[in-house]
């Protein structure tokens, strides 16, 4: 039976991050606010949490989840290295809505779908979403929809969708007009961004020093 908590509220807000951190660790689903659309999240190193994840929004490994960390200096452990120009966005657009690929360091014991030795990595700007990531590590996190049906801006919209395949709903309000993340992949010789989202091109492109065109 899955349980809704309301993070508007100091005390429910603390009893749902306490209900959420304990539901990740052993091995359930949560479903938590972001900055862009609200995700669906599991330990991001428990193999078969992340494959429930999959299930529940009715995906394969050929999509496979990225990862949100709680802060920047996370991303250390968990990458092959950290490239000048990942600092640089990290440095820029984080905690924020900007995807980072890069590959991962190959001796983690994880499988998020057959992302081909990459992994894509992102900061949230949102309070409760950082407060869970800072207790419990890094979440694989995707959002939280059905495949095929609309991301779910409120904690209703998701539950809807995906009722008691997940164990906890943090409900953090709307998170208004659904707009995904920006995604630049630094696993190649030369930044290319693969989804343009709230943050632009042109901004991504300033950052980096490049122009805007050679990012296509």
């Amino acid at each position: 039976m899955s349980v809704v908590y309301d993070c508007s509220k100091r005390d429910t807000r603390a009893d749902g991050l306490a209900a959420a951190a304990g539901a990740v660790r052993s091995s359930r689903l949560v479903v938590l606010p972001t900055d862009t659309v609200y995700g669906i999240g599991a330990d991001a190193f428990d193999a078969g949490a992340v494959q429930a994840l999959l299930r529940a929004k009715n995906r394969g490994p050929d999509m496979p989840v990225g990862v949100l960390v709680g802060s920047w200096s996370t991303v250390d452990g968990l990458v092959l290295g950290v490239p000048p120009q990942a600092r640089a966005l990290i440095e820029a657009f984080w905690p924020g809505d900007l995807s980072i690929v890069l590959p991962h360091a190959p001796s983690l014991q994880w499988n998020l779908g057959d992302a081909r030795g990459t992994v894509m990595l992102r900061m949230p700007l949102h309070p409760v979403a950082l407060e869970l990531l800072r207790d419990v590590g890094p979440m694989a996190v995707s959002s939280a929809n059905v495949s095929g049906r609309p991301p779910a801006s409120t904690a209703q919209e998701a539950q809807e969708q995906l009722g008691d395949s997940v164990a906890v709903y943090l409900d953090g309000g709307s998170s208004g007009e659904p707009v995904a993340s920006t995604i630049v992949d630094l696993t190649g010789t030369e930044p290319v961004v693969l989804r343009e989202g709230s943050v632009s091109k042109t901004a991504v492109a300033e950052v980096l020093g490049v122009p805007a065109e050679t990012l296509a």
